[in-house]
């Protein structure tokens, strides 16, 4: 049986790829080499916060499978490849899923088929990783086969904006190429946007994520001095906003998370350094402002405790919130570890408390989770909000707590300290 599209990797992006092509009819088939999630999405379980067991319900009902077995990949029209891409230790992108995932798709490549990279990389991956190992099957892109790069722009929780009406961004390895990479998307996806090539499409998703990078570092730092000259931020962001152009909010807090924004600008800082020689200064030094705004947040919470005639040693810290962004549970890159690290060292009692998280996997040892929100706030000796969600009243908890951290700027009760 031929299928639509086979999509290979089925996690925060591929999953929800997969959920919008099946809404609009087509036939589709998930690939991961994870077995658990293969049985779970086989039996109804979904395993990331944007799809509920419900959905992949329905995805299932309208011919939605997932499978191990490679071999059902020449069955597909398209293979779109929605892997991830970790930083290696040397501070570039760690390819190594999306090599093994090309290799899957190479082994089972066929004349007419469409090939597509999702996974955000350094600009050139597609053309100088991507189409030799493909092209190693005998058969020549442009000419046997179509090959492209869309990247993903999911947005894990974002109720207002997913896969369908987010405009996806394509560049194909010849315009043949392209030309059949938008008509693909174009069945699902309302807005199409071609770029000139396949570097051009990489390089656009790395813009996206350094400039909200550098810019959450600019007012990162601007946090800091405002603090030591008693000048409240985030009214001047509120006021600032009002100006009808030329102007985009962004704000603070205690470290940057998630898959995109602490990794993505690494990757082409990293590609400048290592093709060109030279440095990309912005991202480089936004890396190191947003990476030292947990120890930021932890200097002020001693701070705050100190005011107390409290040493930090011993004494006993809520944190609320320990996901990378409010109302998922989504645990990546999230500043709340090392911020709990840094506490830790300092001599503090952690706990945390999180509506999304019964288990927090990076927590340093020792760290217990409260279940009762309203006992917990009021007996420790400070609590620190990491994340606002929305199962979260800040303005009571503040009132409630003995001392309260905002770091979100929530807040507008005279009991809570903002960052």
């Amino acid at each position: 049986m031929v299928v639509d599209v086979a999509i290979i990797g089925l996690g925060y992006v591929g999953l929800p790829l997969a959920q919008e092509a099946s809404r609009a009819g087509l036939t589709v088939l998930g690939f991961d080499v994870d077995a658990g999630v293969v049985d779970a999405l086989n039996e109804g379980r979904s395993h990331i916060d944007d799809l509920t067991d419900a959905d992949v319900a329905k995805m299932r009902d309208a011919g939605f499978r997932a499978t191990t077995h490679e071999a059902e990949i020449p069955t597909a029209e398209v293979a779109v490849i929605c892997v991830p891409t970790p930083l290696s230790e040397d501070g570039g992108p760690d390819l190594s899923a999306v090599t093994a995932a090309v290799a899957t798709v190479g082994r089972h490549l066929r004349r007419g088929m469409l090939v597509v990279l999702e996974s955000t990389t350094y600009p050139g991956t597609t053309d100088e990783v991507v189409r030799p190992m493909l092209e190693s099957s005998g058969l020549v892109a442009g000419d046997d086969f179509y090959l492209a790069y869309s990247p993903e722009r999911i947005d894990p929780g974002n109720e207002q904006f997913g896969a369908r009406n987010t405009p996806k961004v394509v560049g194909g390895h010849t315009p043949d190429s392209t030309d059949r990479a938008v008509a693909f998307y174009s069945r699902f996806v309302d807005t199409v946007v071609r770029t000139r090539g396949t570097r051009e499409a990489e390089t656009a998703k790395l813009l996206e994520n350094t400039y909200r990078h550098i810019n959450i570092a600019l007012v990162n730092e601007m946090a800091r001095f405002c603090h030591e000259l008693g000048i409240d931020l985030w009214d001047v962001i509120r006021a600032a906003s009002s100006k009808p152009f030329g102007f985009q909010a962004f704000y603070p807090g205690p470290g940057v998370g998630g898959h995109c924004i602490p990794i993505d600008p690494n990757y082409l800082s990293h590609n400048v350094r290592a093709r060109l020689g030279y440095p990309f200064r912005f991202v480089e030094l936004a890396q190191e402002i947003n990476a030292t705004m947990p120890a930021y947040v932890a200097r002020r919470a001693q701070d705050i405790l100190n005011e107390a005639d409290k040493p930090v040693r011993g004494s006993t810290v809520l944190l609320l919130g320990v996901t990378y962004k409010p109302n998922i549970a989504d645990q990546r890159e999230s500043p709340a570890v090392p911020l709990a690290r840094q506490l830790v060292a300092l001599g503090a009692k952690l706990a945390f408390h999180d509506p999304h998280v019964v288990t927090w996997e990076a927590a340093p040892a020792g760290v217990t989770r409260a279940t009762e929100i309203d006992d917990a706030v009021a007996a420790a000796d400070l609590v620190i909000l990491i994340q606002d969600h929305r199962e979260y009243d800040a303005d009571a908890l503040a009132q409630r707590a003995q001392r309260f951290f905002d770091t979100r700027g929530v807040t507008t009760v005279a009991e809570s300290h903002r960052l």
